[in-house]
């Protein structure tokens, strides 16, 4: 019997009648009941399994496998699995064991509903998967600290964690310092607000965290993520893109986190807010209401402010590092050519050219280079002067 079979007969998946499709490169495969005549004999590195229930897996004798059958787990070559629109019992801690055994590095659990029976118990294991997901499941995972005890030696190696869209309403701190090793941490399009921050980046919570995603939460106070934020020193990249943020006048918070890369895109910016975080190298502030953009960073290389209401581009003086901008979708009528012939990246479609001679001999010397952006030439069009 192959390793893949296996793995399904594992898996509770086989039946009589069932059906496995597989991308054109053999490299994919989606799978609804499944039947030992349809399944390929190459293995994919990515299988996903839809709409079943996995109760069968649970009774699988993790603990009585044979030598043999181990070392054939250990050679599967699938590296990621997803699991979709399931119904699955006590599943979490027998899925991980069970994976122990094989390469397995990333799981996804999306659209699942979680039904626990009482037994949680979980061997200890070095586990590889490093990096789960769960996206629009139910009930949540996260803000149930008591549910976490037996997966607690697993949770503290993780390095990658997301948990999106699955109604979460609290972090608590206990939860955070859980995380000892986790480097990225993507909560978004869960209902939290400005309350929820201080509890959950407390003292000693995600104390190794570079990398957060707070998108599409129900924030508005840009001081209150700056206060929240301070005990995470190796931050590098914070979204907080789809929020409604404002600034507080009466704030004296100041940015002690030294990260790049800020995402503050559709945050229903009428304006920049201050402070920035001083050393940013990555500064996205499209799709909001700005005016006007005059900031200034030594550091930085990517300014995106596309969609936004500009008249006219910001000064690249004051950014002697850039070599990235976007501002596509503007009311600007012409670009600073001069400042910007050095840059490598630049967009401009979609804004009301004036379209002298100095202005389409800029458009036209960075085309030749290749460093228009996309859209070049069917997006730019003259807003004055069209001969």
């Amino acid at each position: 019997m192959s390793v893949a079979v296996l793995l399904l007969l594992a898996l509770g998946l086989l039946e009589a009648e069932g059906r496995c499709f597989f991308s054109h490169t053999q490299e994919y495969c989606v799978c609804y009941n499944l039947s030992e005549e349809s399944l390929s004999v190459i293995i994919p590195s990515v299988v996903e399994f839809r709409g079943r229930e996995l109760e069968k897996y649970v009774a699988f004798p993790i603990s009585d496998m044979d030598p043999s059958t181990t070392e054939m787990l250990g050679s599967l070559v699938i590296r990621k699995i997803i699991f979709g629109e399931l119904l699955v019992l006590e599943i979490l801690p027998a899925i991980l064991r069970f994976f122990s055994y094989t390469q397995v590095q990333e799981l996804v659990f999306e659209s699942c509903i979680f039904e626990e029976r009482g037994n949680n118990e979980m061997a200890s294991q070095d586990l590889p998967i490093l990096s789960p997901h769960f996206h629009n499941i139910c009930p949540p995972l996260m803000g149930h600290e008591q549910d976490f005890s037996s997966l607690s030696s697993w949770l503290e190696t993780l390095q990658e964690l997301a948990v999106t869209a699955s109604h979460v309403t609290s972090l608590p701190c206990v939860i955070g310092r859980v995380f000892k090793d986790l480097c990225s941490l993507d909560v978004a399009q869960n209902s939290l607000g400005d309350e929820s921050l201080m509890p959950t980046f407390c003292k000693g919570a995600f104390p190794q965290l570079q990398v957060l995603s707070l998108q599409n939460w129900t924030l508005t106070s840009y001081h209150r993520v700056c206060e929240s934020v301070q005990l995470l020193p190796g931050l590098q990249h914070l979204d907080l893109s789809q929020n409604k943020l404002k600034a507080d006048p009466s704030s004296s918070c100041q940015w002690k986190n030294v990260f790049q890369i800020f995402n503050l895109s559709s945050a229903g910016l009428d304006e920049v807010l201050t402070p920035l975080p001083p050393s940013l190298e990555v500064l996205d502030m499209s799709c909001n209401h700005l005016h006007a953009v005059a900031t200034s960073f030594s550091s930085l290389k990517k300014l995106f402010l596309s969609q936004n209401m500009l008249q006219a581009a910001p000064s690249i003086k004051n950014y002697p590092m850039l070599d990235t901008l976007h501002v596509d979708n503007n009311s600007i009528t012409e670009l600073p050519w001069h400042e910007v012939k050095h840059l490598q990246d630049v967009a401009v479609a979609g804004n009301t050219h004036n379209c002298s001679c100095s202005g389409a001999r800029g458009l036209q010397a960075l085309a030749a280079l290749g460093h228009l952006g996309q859209g070049w030439p069917q997006d730019y069009t003259c807003h004055s002067l069209p001969h």
